[in-house]
């Protein structure tokens, strides 16, 4: 791939510690300034290794001061003539994108399975889903128009016009590295506006993939642009005036940290961060179709999904379920993502199967009962890997740490309710509110969860209750910052500002009028 370059390096900075190597050729990651693929000119290097095996893939430049300003000023130059182009032309380069990405699906899903370690069936889903954000921004001649009203006064229209913003930024997170990115920046362009991105250190390819695929559609060069890094590029892009909004979809503590510098400095954030998404389950409910849905829900991509449902809540007589859910759970396939079969894969790090093994310990510690334990799953052959079984802990209470902490991790947590009322207070005291679902064949159960439970996405026989582009990604309360969310009318609004223009051509302009200082009034 062209974004990925030999280099020889002696000493290698990680995030967390600092190594040093005598002398080897590896693979690095490039950046992309001004439509270029370019190599960095830093010392500090991130190792990004293959989670199934942790062997290295490539290693990823910590951006230096000079390349970070170099990509904005890049933007913000690009942004003179590409914010005057006719939403006719960016239509066209997004149905060009469209295809190439669709084209190449299966090497965009290759990627992310090498860096990131979901199987490849999921990986094709991660790309699909952004795609889909892709072909929606195609809509752009109608979700970019404005309001008039003519005659509003005597010889006065008023119209108003969604304008682009200037120079934005995305921040991305390691479990969906296609379809995150295709949230940012297509929306971004497509309304006028150019974005510098910042992908995750732990799996950029496939943005770089993405960057090739801009070229290939005829992308004008430095409408977007990538840095690369972890702390230093974050605190940069919340400070550097020229960046108008960012866009952020990670953690707790980092999503807290970017809306509150971001914002202070005057930008628009709209930050999406953790969650503990609930799976209500009514004794009504068809039981085949629930087991599977929250099977797959809780463990697929390894539970590494912010709308992942983690936390299974059995109403009544459906605690007589849980045997049969964990017998499920048990038959599914642990292994390498590329492995045909396979369910799930590993975790994206060592450190991230540590935290999982750890809060899974402090539920069994605080009382909890650890029905199925996946924490000395072996894959053959595959022995250095982040893998982690399927794991099931009931009767969690709400002060436990694996219930007040989000897993991350493929570990359902259960406990029981005696009625629905009970479910919703429960899940209504959780800060979160990303996603939730209930399973039931009644709808007046249904319409009573929906109307009374304070969660911002809600699914009805759903598990997984993402919608689709045309609508928004609407998690709320803990699990959003901002005023504006993701993608649809949502991200429209969000990357565009509202230009009012009250015009009046008065019916005496060939004539001579008598001036006046009095206020104009709206008659």
């Amino acid at each position: 791939m062209r974004f990925l370059v030999a280099k020889q390096l002696t000493r290698v900075v990680g995030r967390e510690s600092q190594r040093f190597y005598a002398s080897a050729s590896v693979p690095t990651t490039k950046l992309y300034i001004n439509g270029e693929f370019v190599e960095s000119k830093t010392d500090k290097w991130i190792d990004l290794p293959n989670p199934a095996t942790n062997e290295l893939v490539t290693r990823v430049p910590v951006s230096t001061q000079d390349e970070m300003e170099a990509a904005v000023a890049g933007a913000k130059e690009a942004y003179k003539t590409w914010s005057k182009t006719t939403p006719l032309t960016r239509q066209g380069l997004m149905f060009n994108l469209q295809n190439i990405i669709k084209r190449d699906i299966k090497k965009l899903a290759a990627n992310i399975t090498e860096e990131q370690g979901k199987t490849l069936v999921d990986a094709e889903g991660d790309v699909m889903r952004g795609l889909q954000v892709v072909e929606h921004c195609c809509s752009i001649t109608s979700l970019q128009l404005g309001e008039s009203l003519q005659g509003i006064a005597k010889d006065m229209d008023l119209v108003s016009y969604r304008t682009p913003l200037g120079v934005t930024a995305g921040i991305t997170p390691f479990n969906f590295p296609a379809m995150i990115p295709l949230w940012m920046f297509p929306m971004a362009l497509v309304c006028g506006n150019t974005m510098v991105m910042k992908p995750s250190e732990r799996d950029p390819g496939a943005t770089m993939m993405l960057m090739e695929m801009t070229q290939e559609a005829g992308f004008p060069s430095g409408i977007v642009q990538v840095i690369h890094g972890a702390h230093d590029s974050v605190n940069f892009i919340c400070d550097n005036p020229d960046i108008k909004a960012i866009s952020f979809v990670g953690s707790d503590q980092a999503g807290t940290h970017i809306y509150e510098r971001g914002s202070k400095n005057g930008k628009r954030v709209q930050s999406n961060m953790g969650a503990k998404n609930h799976g209500v389950i009514m004794p009504d409910a068809n039981k085949e179709s629930t087991i599977n849905q929250l099977v797959g829900a809780a463990f697929g991509a390894a539970g590494q999904r912010c709308m992942a449902l983690s936390t299974a809540v059995f109403v009544g007589e459906a605690k007589e379920w849980i045997p049969e859910i964990v017998e499920r759970a048990s038959k599914l396939s642990v292994n390498v993502g590329t492995a045909p079969g396979a369910d799930l894969g590993p975790l994206i790090s060592p450190a991230a199967k540590e935290k999982v093994l750890r809060l899974v310990q402090s539920g069994v510690d605080e009382g909890a009962d650890l029905l199925l334990d996946g924490r000395d799953v072996q894959v053959p052959g595959y022995e250095k890997g982040n893998f982690v079984g399927p794991t099931v802990l009931h009767k969690v209470k709400p002060d436990m740490q694996c219930y007040t902490e989000e897993i991350f991790g493929p570990v359902l947590v259960s406990t029981e309710v005696d009625t629905l009322d009970d479910a919703i207070e429960l899940i209504n005291n959780n800060p979160y509110g990303n996603g939730t679902a209930i399973f039931t064949t009644n709808g007046a159960t249904a319409r009573k969860f929906t109307q009374e439970i304070d969660v911002g996405q809600i699914g009805v026989n759903v598990p997984i209750p993402v919608p689709l582009p045309m609508f928004s990604f609407t998690g709320s309360r803990g699990s959003f910052r901002g005023d504006t969310n993701f993608y649809g009318k949502q991200g429209i609004n969000f990357y565009t500002q509202v230009k009012t223009v009250t015009q009046m051509w008065s019916q005496q302009d060939a004539g001579v009028s008598k001036p006046t200082t009095a206020f104009p009034k709206m008659e």
